[in-house]
């Protein structure tokens, strides 16, 4: 499903300006274990990855399904490679999510993070990049996100992280999809909010040189200091800030987001908390729309 443009306004103005969330349903291979064993599948319900990534389809297509996951609330989705390449109802996720939700589709782009080195952790390069986006373009892909990691208040390892991610921000924009570049900070580091001073003024550094009528979004961690990306959020080559919940509850991250008006919610771990799979359909709803009422609240 290749799209027109004026799906992709409608996409751009729905992202850039709508009240809702940004649902993150983008486990990836290392962390798909974790996911499954939360929500009650453990690992002898599979024997290899193949059956793995079925497991955790599975979930997700429930999620994607559920009334309580519409246009009303939510208003992205970023999905792992492997969703975007399946099918929910017979019909591709990516269009599945657009034409019966209203709901963005986003594609989680990198392949995971290097070892840690000057107080971070940068992304492992992605040499097939360019085959990738094009794909997600072919599938209706509206933007991508992809994640580096900073554990501490090191100058050198954020102006690295932050360089690393414009550049395939770059890249990615001249493909035709809108980056989401994520550059978190670890919720447990001892100078967090140092981190998060040094970060914001990498980012602006980066955003005052991206070419022009180049779009990108930022996916923070909650700031210990509530209001301090608003300057980012204010930038013209900003589309939107979201939120990571980095491992806060579903309620401790819904409440520090609250207190940043120009952040909305992209949740992961908190969008799913207390689901399982045994639940029946009426009490997994039920607690689906009570996370995503929560968060919902949390983003206005």
């Amino acid at each position: 499903m290749v799209k027109d443009t004026a799906t992709q306004q409608n996409q751009f103005n729905r992202i850039a300006t709508g009240q809702g969330f940004i649902a993150a349903l983008d486990q990836s291979g290392g962390s798909t274990p974790k996911a499954l064993m939360l929500y009650g599948v453990m690992e002898d319900a599979y024997s290899n990855d193949q059956e793995m990534f079925g497991e955790i389809h599975k979930m997700r297509s429930r999620i994607i399904t559920s009334p309580a996951f519409s246009s009303e609330k939510v208003l992205g989705a970023i999905l792992f490679e492997k969703t975007m390449d399946s099918t929910i109802d017979g019909i591709p996720t990516a269009t599945y999510l657009w034409e019966t939700c209203g709901v963005v589709p986003f594609l989680k782009i990198d392949k995971g993070l290097e070892a840690e080195e000057n107080g971070v952790q940068l992304m492992k390069p992605m040499p097939e990049l360019d085959g990738l986006l094009s794909r997600a373009v072919e599938a209706g892909i509206f933007g991508t996100k992809m994640r580096s990691v900073i554990k501490e208040a090191n100058q050198t390892g954020i102006d690295a992280v932050v360089a690393q991610q414009f550049e395939v921000g770059k890249q990615i924009a001249a493909a035709g999809l809108v980056p989401i570049i994520e550059p978190e900070v670890d919720i447990h580091s001892t100078t967090k909010a140092q981190a998060e001073d040094m970060l914001k003024a990498a980012i602006l550094v980066q955003l005052d040189a991206l070419p022009k009528g180049t779009d990108v979004a930022l996916k923070l961690t909650i700031p210990t200091v509530a209001g301090i990306y608003d300057s980012l959020a204010n930038h013209p080559a900003v589309v939107r800030v979201v939120a990571l919940s980095g491992g806060y509850t579903t309620d401790d991250a819904c409440t520090r987001l609250s207190k940043n008006t120009k952040m909305i919610a992209s949740f992961s771990r908190a969008l799913t908390e207390s689901l399982n799979v045994s639940l029946s359909d009426d009490d997994y709803n039920s607690a689906l729309a009570t996370n995503i009422d929560k968060i919902y609240q949390a983003s206005l």
